[in-house]
């Protein structure tokens, strides 16, 4: 506190500076308090947000091109699970037996599709492509070869990618692999949702299959026939060193690497190769 004069005639004045620079002081430190819990707290924002992505799909949307991308480790089934001996669906073919044909043999193009049916990206993969697909397969044109992968299971838990892969396998037994691949995508769960870990999910799917809810589909889901298949066909996606799903190829040619592709692309690449 401060004693200065004050005018002519007039009584000293108190003037409290030491209390007025105090509560500038305090003012202060409050602000710069303020600031520091706000910039931890984005910080800390900043980290939920990139654990969130960094165990999800990553889809890039790019003129009606869709490429995804799985940042999580591939994982192996439980031995216990997985156990017994490989039964290939009918029809599979290549090497190992893993891949799962559509379309006809001696068409001149072929799209190789490694995919998951708990991946979002691979959900949006066929909702892009998926009628453009059909078209060109119905015309001859192009055959596509599936192998399907448990990635999200590695990643997130769970054994939903590895049943809904037995049970396409088992539609696969039945010829109807590419109408129930159609309805496992259409009715995808949330990718934290393991639902198509439940058997009876997956059967009550396949009633939206003319002809495929049969007691011979149903003991096929139930008894996991080609679990040992599906891990194979898991394994032959590590061997050939992918890291995410949907993996696609176009002849050999990864087409995800094209940030410009869109299905009236592809369409044009495959009557091109059909030309030839």
């Amino acid at each position: 506190m401060d004693l200065r004069p004050g005018r002519r005639g007039a009584p000293p004045r108190f003037v409290l500076r030491g209390v007025s620079e105090k509560n500038h002081e305090g003012k202060r430190t409050a602000r710069e308090r303020l600031a520091v819990e706000r910039e931890k707290q984005k910080t800390a924002e900043k980290r939920r947000r990139g654990l969130i992505v960094g165990a999800s799909v990553v889809c890039v949307l790019g003129l009606a091109a869709v490429i995804g991308v799985v940042a999580a480790n591939a994982g192996k089934d439980d031995e216990s699970d997985s156990a017994g001996p490989v039964v290939t669906p009918a029809g599979a073919l290549g090497e190992d037996g893993t891949v799962i044909p559509v379309g006809k043999k001696d068409a001149k193009a072929t799209l190789t599709v490694w995919e998951d049916f708990r991946c979002p990206a691979c959900k949006a993969f066929e909702q892009a492509y998926g009628p453009t697909v059909n078209e060109l397969t119905a015309a001859g044109q192009l055959k596509v070869e599936y192998h399907l992968v448990t990635l999200i299971d590695g990643g997130m838990g769970g054994t939903g990618s590895r049943n809904a892969a037995n049970a396409a396998a088992c539609a696969q037994d039945d010829g109807k692999f590419a109408a129930y691949h159609e309805v496992l995508f259409a009715n995808q769960p949330m990718e934290s949702d393991d639902a198509y870990a439940d058997n009876d999910r997956l059967i009550e799917l396949a009633g939206k299959v003319d002809g495929l809810d049969t007691p011979a589909f149903r003991s096929c889901v139930e008894d996991g026939r080609h679990n040992s298949w599906v891990a194979k066909s898991h394994e032959a996606f590590q061997k050939g060193g992918f890291t995410g799903t949907p993996t696609v190829l176009f002849d050999g040619e990864n087409i995800y690497q094209d940030r410009s592709m869109t299905p009236e692309k592809l369409k044009q690449m495959v009557q091109e190769a059909n030309k030839d």
